[in-house]
């Protein structure tokens, strides 16, 4: 069964009364209180729609959280049978400290077509849609790929922009991209925002790359999946019991590269509302006793990428 924008709708209800929910935690240093605030809202505005859900990437395993964790069922019953990833907040630094970033993210796609994946390290590469496929790759080295998007684009590389985050992990590819003289865009947190800066030009960022989160790579491939954008993603496993965990999920390669079209198959519905204001979209208002919301929207079965206003009288 197809998704449709009904559901579509409702998806952007989940996501947008989600960030209502913890707007009253922005700039309060709570953010474990606006993280369960955001996912306890999350939970119950998806157990409003009719359909047979389940979590398969959450807020952790059914040992480390209460609710929407990996392999919980949600909805109403039905006939139209989903694989659920969210994000309640994505950036709960964001939220705690008021600064700009923050997110409420979710991705819906028929059962069997998201990517279950473990909660471990992902090296990650997303890069924009103007750039030849064959151009960049996770296997080649850094100048390599930088080099190539230049070429691509027709500029000279110190005119290339790279994302990623600002992280220690990170210190020898940012040693070499300040060696490249080419810009930077680091950002503390936002794994899933900064991989979606590939998408458009207005956001002037030409590769996302660096190790990040496995399961909001999956979230960011559903979205840039919509904007023909490339994305790939290697996980990192640490120790035994990662590797163990991985297994368990059928993962039998632990080096494997993974390509886009293997992390998110066929149709599929992302939604990220924003909480507090960021380069995506704009945070949460309150004003004459309306919430105001914006939702970057993506649907690959009818190349929908738009940002969506929501004007609520929700009491958070």
């Amino acid at each position: 069964m197809p998704l449709n924008k009904d559901l579509i709708d409702k998806i952007i209800n989940v996501t947008s009364t989600a960030a209502m929910s913890c707007y009253k935690f922005v700039g309060k240093n709570q953010k474990k209180n606006a993280d369960k605030a955001a996912t306890d809202t999350m939970r119950n505005e998806i157990n409003k729609i009719d359909i047979n859900g389940e979590v398969v990437i959450g807020e952790g395993e059914l040992d480390k959280a209460p609710m929407l964790y990996i392999g919980e069922k949600l909805g109403r019953g039905g006939f139209l049978n989903l694989d659920i990833a969210v994000d309640p907040v994505e950036g709960t630094n964001f939220v705690a400290k008021n600064l700009p970033g923050a997110l409420s993210v979710i991705s819906v796609a028929e059962k069997g077509n998201l990517f279950n994946a473990p909660e471990t390290y992902m090296d990650k590469l997303a890069v924009s849609g103007d750039v030849p496929y064959d151009a960049t790759d996770l296997d080649f080295p850094l100048e390599k790929n930088i080099k190539n998007i230049a070429e691509a684009l027709n500029k000279n590389v110190h005119d290339v922009t790279a994302c990623l985050l600002d992280r220690p992990r990170h210190k020898k590819i940012i040693d070499k991209l300040k060696e490249m003289k080419v810009k930077m865009k680091l950002i503390s947190d936002g794994d899933v925002s900064g991989a979606l800066m590939v998408t458009k030009k207005k956001f002037n960022v030409d590769i996302f790359l660096g190790v990040g989160g496995g399961p909001e790579g999956v979230l960011a491939a559903s979205a840039i999946d919509a904007y023909e954008c490339k994305f790939q993603g290697r996980f990192i496993f640490e120790n035994d019991n990662d590797i163990s965990r991985a297994k368990k999920m059928g993962i039998v390669d632990l080096k494997k590269k993974y390509n886009l079209r293997e992390i998110i198959k066929g149709d599929s519905i992302f939604c990220a509302t924003g909480i507090t204001n960021g380069d995506l979209v704009k945070g949460i208002e309150f004003k004459d006793n309306k919430y105001t919301s914006e939702t970057l929207v993506t649907h690959k079965g009818s190349n929908m990428c738009k940002i969506v206003v929501r004007e609520d009288t929700i009491k958070t």
